[in-house]
């Protein structure tokens, strides 16, 4: 069966959707064969990542006799399935996550300001989308793009905010976030006892 070449990072529009700007990346194009009695019936299944850049993403799939069809149903179908995803400082992640889905695995790291998005081709479609612009991430299982992508979508879902998780544990944010900053606080002044004796 004959693959048709995969499409992605040239293949990307803006479009207007209730005062949103949406872009649409085509993330993978196949051509699948359906055995009839007269012969194969061939048709396209396209995988489709769309996002604002601020934070909403979504995926969809779709298949038709043509490329511009599939294209368009797949594209419908994000839309529909579109997610929030918090971003710390508009640029990365909050917290390190994983996500899988069937044999796909995958791991998603913050970055530092400047990294830019270390990811392979689907992953680097939902990323562009999202508008995260740090990130690293590696696919641990599975290469095929559908596997990729719902396994990045599951590691995204999966991902919190400060607020959000404070809120689940009714907390104040400075108390999370507090800790941290004083615990390197108090252990200074013992290493430098350890030190002096």
């Amino acid at each position: 069966m004959a693959r048709e070449p995969r499409g992605g990072r040239d293949r990307d529009r803006g479009e207007r959707d209730g005062g949103d700007e949406l872009i649409d990346k085509l993330v993978t194009i196949n051509r699948v064969a359906k055995v009839v009695k007269g012969g194969r019936r061939f048709a396209f299944a396209a995988l489709v990542v769309v996002g604002d850049q601020k934070g909403r993403v979504g995926y969809g799939a779709g298949k038709a006799r043509e490329v511009p069809e599939a294209i368009r149903k797949a594209t419908d179908r994000a839309k529909r399935s579109m997610i929030r995803v918090p971003m710390k400082e508009g640029r990365t992640l909050h917290h390190d996550v994983q996500g899988r889905y069937g044999a796909g695995s995958v791991v998603l790291r913050s970055a530092s300001a400047g990294t830019g998005i270390i990811a392979g081709g689907p992953m680097r479609a939902v990323f562009e989308t999202l508008g995260i612009g740090d990130v690293v991430a590696k696919s641990l299982g599975s290469r095929n793009p559908h596997n990729m992508v719902k396994a990045t979508f599951d590691a995204l879902a999966r991902s919190a905010s400060p607020r959000t998780v404070a809120a689940r544990r009714g907390k104040r944010v400075s108390d999370l976030l507090g800790r941290r900053d004083a615990a390197p606080a108090a252990a200074a002044p013992a290493q430098e006892a350890q030190a002096d004796g």
